[in-house]
C-alpha cells in the first residue's frame, strides 16, 4: 500500500464528529500508522446468539409490540445554507434490555469495522444507530449487554441501566465491575454529556473529548448522533445529517442539545458523528450520511431488539 493510499484511509478513519484529520509525513511511520489505524486487532469474540426476529408490527414509521412502541420521524428546517435535516427515534419500552449493542464482525478489538446496516441485519434489529466507535481508542470503560470488555476509565461516560434509567458518570471514579454490580447494562464512552437534569450542560461548545491525533475537536456544525432519556424507559435517539449544502449543514453541540430538550429530554449524550452518523430502521438506512446516501464502517451499534 502506498503512503498516499494509506494517508487517505487513515484520514477517513479519523473523521470523528467533525474532528478534521491531517496525515503528515507517513513515509517514516507507515508501519505504525497501519498497525494503529487500519490493521484489525481482535481482543475477544462475542458469543451472544443472533437476536430473534421481531415479534411486533411495522407500519410506516412505527413499530409496536407487547413491550415496545417506536416512532421514527424525519424533520427538516431552514433552507439553503441553513437547512438542517435530522431523524428522531422516540422509543418507549418496558424492557430496557431490548436495547442492545453489537460489535462489528462480533469481535471486540481495534480497527474492526462494518456498516451499521450490516450489523443491524445480523441481529434482526428493529432500529439501530452507530455507537461510540470504541475501537478507535484503547481507553474508556466498555460494558455491553452486561459484559465488561474494557476497564480503562478516561472521560465522561454514559451508563444505561437494566431498569431503563441513564446517567452521566466519571469513568475515572469507578470500575466496569462496579457499574455492572449496580445494574449497568451498557456504557458508552465518547461525549460530552449535553443535557443533565433537564438543562443544557454549560460549556459544551468548547469541549475537546480527546487530545489524540486526528480527533482534537468535535465542534462546529457537524453530522451528529446522540442518545437521550425523557424518563426511565422512554428514550430519544437523534441522528443529524450534515456537510451537505442545501440538504443539511449539521449542528453544533448546543443546538444538538436543544433538539433533545425540545422533546422533553432530561439527559442526553453525544456519540460518534461525522460520516459515521447512521440510523437504520426496518432494514433500511433512513438518513443520508454526508449527503451521499452511503454508510461508513464503524466498530459498534446500539440497536432495539424486537
Amino acid at each position: 500500500m502506498s503512503d498516499s493510499v494509506l494517508a487517505r484511509r487513515v484520514s477517513r478513519r479519523l473523521l470523528f464528529g467533525g474532528g478534521a484529520a491531517g496525515v503528515v509525513g507517513l513515509g517514516g511511520t507507515t508501519a505504525w500508522a497501519l498497525n494503529r489505524y487500519v490493521i484489525e486487532h481482535v481482543e475477544g469474540t462475542v458469543t451472544e446468539s443472533t437476536t430473534a426476529a421481531p415479534t411486533g408490527t411495522v407500519s410506516d414509521n412505527r413499530y409496536t409490540s407487547a413491550s415496545t412502541s417506536l416512532t421514527v420521524e424525519k424533520v427538516s428546517t431552514g433552507s439553503g445554507s441553513d437547512a438542517v435535516t435530522y431523524f428522531v427515534a422516540d422509543i418507549t419500552t418496558s424492557d430496557a434490555t431490548l436495547i442492545r449493542s453489537a460489535f462489528a464482525k462480533d469481535s471486540f478489538g481495534s480497527n474492526i469495522i462494518d456498516y451499521p446496516s450490516t450489523m443491524a441485519a445480523a441481529k434482526n434489529a428493529v432500529l439501530a444507530i452507530n455507537g461510540d466507535y470504541y475501537g478507535f481508542r484503547d481507553t474508556g470503560i466498555v460494558v455491553r449487554n452486561g459484559v465488561a470488555y474494557r476497564d480503562k476509565g478516561a472521560r465522561q461516560g454514559l451508563a444505561l441501566y437494566r431498569d431503563g434509567s441513564m446517567a452521566l458518570y466519571d469513568e475515572t471514579a469507578t470500575s466496569a465491575q462496579r457499574l455492572i454490580d449496580d445494574g449497568v447494562f451498557h456504557t458508552l464512552s465518547f461525549g460530552p454529556g449535553m443535557v443533565a437534569d433537564g438543562k443544557a450542560v454549560a460549556g459544551i461548545d468548547a469541549i475537546e473529548i480527546d487530545t489524540n491525533f486526528g480527533n482534537h475537536s468535535i465542534q462546529g456544525d457537524q453530522p451528529r448522533t446522540g442518545v437521550g432519556m425523557i424518563e426511565p424507559g422512554h428514550f430519544l435517539w437523534i441522528v443529524v445529517d450534515g456537510r451537505s449544502t442545501g440538504y443539511s449543514r449539521g449542528v453544533g453541540l448546543p443546538e444538538f442539545a436543544q433538539l433533545f430538550l425540545d422533546r422533553g429530554a432530561t439527559l442526553a449524550y453525544n456519540l460518534d458523528g461525522g460520516g459515521s452518523s447512521a440510523m437504520v430502521f426496518d432494514d433500511a438506512l433512513v438518513n443520508n450520511p454526508l449527503g451521499r446516501g452511503k454508510e461508513r464502517g464503524t466498530s459498534d451499534i446500539l440497536y432495539l431488539a424486537g
